[in-house]
Parts: structure tokens; sequence; C-alpha cells
């Protein structure tokens, strides 16, 4: 299955607020209606209930249902728990550490700024946006005008109090520094993993 490129308030709609996928908000009636509606769906199956919860991560992400699947097999063969494994694979791809940084305003624009060849992992061009991060990884736009003047539209919106404690900002400079795995209290989106894995579970 293809990556979702189709309308995005209608993901939003159905599986509630995904800040990955799109930075725009709905209209606070809109998003009214739409949580007392998800509020009254007492009567989902458990199939249903995980499901969504397995969309969720998908959208958020913007990954394909094939890429998902490998995560959450790399995330079994790991130690520890499978759900804080895969959660901690998904925040650690650069495309979303872009994101978290606030060098991106969504995860799909972190992707293009990626294949685009905007940006630098340790001082090397990567443009593989599922690229995995590692502790003490430096990120920086490229020593180019566009490159800057792109990510500084991003930087100029972002708000810096929800900046994640595994990540450093230096706003001036265009750059980023892990400074640790994330710890999931930190993942930027409501998610209960457990029904993740046990979706996958049940379907291999």
């Amino acid at each position: 299955m293809s990556r979702y490129r189709g309308p995005r308030f209608k993901k939003i709609r159905r599986l509630g607020a995904l800040p990955g996928l799109t930075s725009k908000k709905p209209r606070v009636e809109s998003e009214l209606r739409n949580q007392a509606r998800l509020d009254k769906r007492d009567k989902r199956s458990q199939y249903c209930i995980r499901l969504e919860e397995k969309q969720k991560l998908r959208f958020h992400y913007g990954l394909t249902e094939r890429q998902l699947l490998k995560y959450v097999g790399i995330a079994r063969k790991a130690k520890g728990s499978t759900g804080q494994v895969l959660l901690q694979l998904l925040e650690m791809r650069l495309d979303n550490i872009l994101f978290r940084l606030g060098m991106a305003s969504t995860i799909p624009q972190a992707r293009q700024l990626v294949n685009h060849r905007h940006v630098l992992v340790n001082g090397r061009i990567v443009d593989i946006p599922s690229y995995r991060c590692k502790p003490q990884d430096i990120i920086t736009a490229r020593d180019e005008q566009k490159s800057r003047t792109l990510i500084q539209n991003s930087l100029d919106s972002f708000p810096r109090d929800e900046l994640p404690k595994h990540l450093t900002l230096y706003p001036f400079q265009y750059k980023g520094l892990v400074n640790q795995i994330i710890d999931s209290k930190w993942v930027g989106l409501k998610i209960n993993e457990l029904l993740v894995v046990e979706y996958y579970s049940r379907q291999t």
C-alpha cells in the first residue's frame, strides 16, 4: 500500500490529532463535533480499536504499510518492550527529528527537505528520510540560502516550549543535536503502542 496523499483533515476527523501530518488546525466547532463523535464510539470491536491505533501511527509518521510492518519486525527482535522500541525507531527517523526540532512544520515537509538534499547529518548530505539518527548526531541545514530560508520559515512559527528533552536546537546556526535515545514520555503522539503490536501479532 502506498503512502497516503489524500485529504489530511479527513484522517484527523477519523483518528484524532495527527501533528506530524498537518500543521493546520481544524475550526473549533468542527473539532468539538469530531471529539464528540469519537467519544460516542463505544461499540467498536477490539479489532477496530487496534486498527485505528495502527492507522494513527502510520499516518502521523507518513509510512507505508510495508514500512510500518518492517519496523514492527525490527522492534520484535530487539531487547525491551516491543511497543516502546517501535516508537523509538520511528521517533529517531531523520524526517521526524527535523519535525520535532521545528526545522519543518510537518513530517511530509521534512521528508521533502531531506529528499531535495537540504539537510546534513554530521557534515554530510543525507537524502534518506528514514535514516536512523543516533545520540550525538548533528543535523544542520546546507550552507545555501535556499536551504536556510526553507528551514527558517518553519523555525519562525515553531513554539520553543514544545522541544522534547532528547533534542537541542541552535536556531541561529540552523542546527540541531540529538542528545540521547528518546524516552517514551516525550513521544509527540498520543498512542497506545501495545494495541499496534497486538494488531500485528494477530495478523501474522
